[in-house]
């Protein structure tokens, strides 16, 4: 009882490890910007996903009168002049707001520009590529938090059953059909219906496109298709193992990275790409 109580334990913690790590390499969470301007500590999340239903703004700290701040966005991927925000006083803060986009998958990349004349200073935020900020439909919660938990509780049992495996535990061979029932609720019956609120499709993966969102849920699911066959009249613990490993592995690459986008020269949403390297760490 206490050995399965900390194959528990342990599974819990490698799945919220997972998580964790998803959101600070994931190319659609806001990108952290710190920075000293003057005697004022600068501290931004700059967005980069945002829904199609709802007005986007971006706030910084009230500058001294001497600066002046814009905020500079075109459509992505394109080469059309860039467009200017000003930013407008509103209690202690400076906002500027962006273009209702009503379009799913669309994207636009942006920048904020801070200058002073007076000091002949001039800072972009960030000081590297422009952010992409990627817009999606509104998702209900009837069919976001079912394929949230689903596929949540899919990880756990899968590393939960490939402890098991490893310490040969009587009852991993239940966990993995768990595990695979699991993610074919989570990933392939609720997994589809949140693409199409969100991007107008319900598969973009394999063999349709490369989004590898679609194609990671794809892969763990035939990973445990396999592990529950070969396990059906024998063990064979290497094999879960195996699945379990690759499972942690497959859901630990970044979510979106190959993620629907709107293609603004054929009025279409194609697969398109969204840079992992754009501020991946941050």
């Amino acid at each position: 009882m206490k050995k399965t109580v900390w194959l528990w334990v342990a599974a819990v913690i490698i799945t919220l490890a997972a998580i964790v790590f998803q959101r600070k390499t994931g190319p659609t969470y806001p990108k952290k910007v710190q920075m000293q301007l003057d005697t004022v500590a600068v501290e931004l999340k700059l967005p980069r996903s945002h829904n199609t239903d709802s007005v986007l703004s971006i706030a910084i700290p009230m500058l001294s009168w001497d600066w002046t701040a814009r905020l500079y966005h075109r459509p992505y991927p394109t080469q059309t002049d860039w467009l200017v925000e000003p930013f407008f006083p509103e209690g202690e803060q400076l906002i500027a707001y962006f273009p209702i986009v009503s379009q799913k998958a669309a994207k636009l990349e942006y920048f904020i520009e801070l200058s002073n004349l007076a000091q002949g200073q001039e800072f972009k935020i960030p000081d590297d590529d422009p952010i992409i900020i990627r817009y999606k439909g509104s998702v209900p919660a009837w069919a976001l938090i079912p394929h949230i938990l689903f596929i949540f509780v899919a990880l756990i049992a899968s590393n939960l059953t490939g402890l098991m495996a490893l310490f040969n535990h009587d009852r991993f061979r239940f966990y993995g059909v768990l595990t695979l029932a699991l993610t074919f609720v989570g990933g392939l019956i609720f997994g589809p219906i949140v693409q199409k609120f969100a991007f107008d499709h319900y598969w973009t993966g394999f063999p349709f496109g490369s989004d590898l969102t679609d194609n990671k849920i794809l892969i763990m699911f035939l990973l445990w298709v396999i592990a529950v066959i070969l396990n059906t009249r024998k063990k064979v613990r290497w094999v879960t193992i195996l699945a379990s490993l690759a499972t942690i592995v497959v859901y630990c690459i970044p979510h979106s990275m190959r993620g629907s986008e709107f293609d603004y020269q054929t009025g279409e949403i194609v697969t398109g790409f969204i840079s992992f390297f754009n501020g991946w760490l941050f």
